[in-house]
């Protein structure tokens, strides 16, 4: 069964998904990248039988009429947040002007691109706007890859800070997270599932989206840094 999903909830759904497979019996062939790269490859004619996306990716879907009728749901939430290489100093983030300055101390920081559409990508490029460092920075970021990711620049040394959600940041072993953004900088990414209309595989697709809100796989996204609904 083919399942396009985004790269947040990836440690996550990958831990569990051994157990749908026994279970019913069927193999889950994942496609991961970010939200809105995914929603491009559904508006441009590629099919799947499941869809697990962010949430406004997936209300775009429903408003078209391009899932089953009440198949989507709500699945977590994810903080953006900051981090560093493991045993690095742990900089000031603690408020917004704190944060400002530590950006700006830094010799390359790491983040989503945003023209691959990632939410904490989008968001802290307009934040680093809105801080009015936007172009100090520009020369000293680095994007990962659009089914990467930014911590994997922390343990080359090419960056000192990665930015992304925290279950993605918690895919890299070796690095610290250093908490999420300061004050009403702080940005939540809501995570949802649903069922492409044309699935050929709606009852096992309805399998796996019931089995995405067990309590087994609210464990793993939680663990996962992902805050379950």
């Amino acid at each position: 069964m083919k399942v396009f999903s985004t790269i947040a909830v990836q440690g996550a759904v990958m831990e569990i998904a051994p157990q749908f497979e026994q279970v019913h019996g069927c193999t889950l062939a994942f496609t991961w990248a970010t939200a809105p790269l995914l929603l491009k490859r559904l508006e441009a004619g590629e099919t799947a039988d499941a869809l697990i996306l962010n949430r406004a990716s997936i209300d775009s879907l429903n408003a078209a009429g391009r899932l089953v009728a009440g198949s989507d749901v709500t699945l977590a939430g994810s903080a953006t947040a900051l981090a560093v290489k493991a045993g690095a100093p742990r900089p000031n983030i603690s408020t917004p002007e704190a944060l400002k300055r530590t950006l700006l101390a830094a010799k390359a920081v790491s983040y989503t691109d945003p023209a691959a559409g990632g939410a904490s990508g989008i968001y802290f490029a307009k934040l680093l706007e809105r801080m009015g460092i936007a172009a100090e920075m520009k020369a000293k970021t680095i994007f990962p890859p659009p089914s990467g990711y930014a911590g994997t620049y922390l343990l080359s040394g090419e960056a000192q800070l990665a930015v992304q959600q925290v279950p993605e940041l918690l895919q890299v072993a070796g690095i610290d997270i250093i908490g999420p953004l300061p004050g009403d900088l702080h940005m939540v990414t809501v995570f949802a599932a649903g069922i492409p209309a044309n699935s050929t595989r709606i009852e096992t697709a309805r399998a796996l989206v019931d089995f995405l809100r067990s309590p087994a796989a609210k464990v793993a996204f939680r663990a996962r840094g992902l805050d379950a609904v």
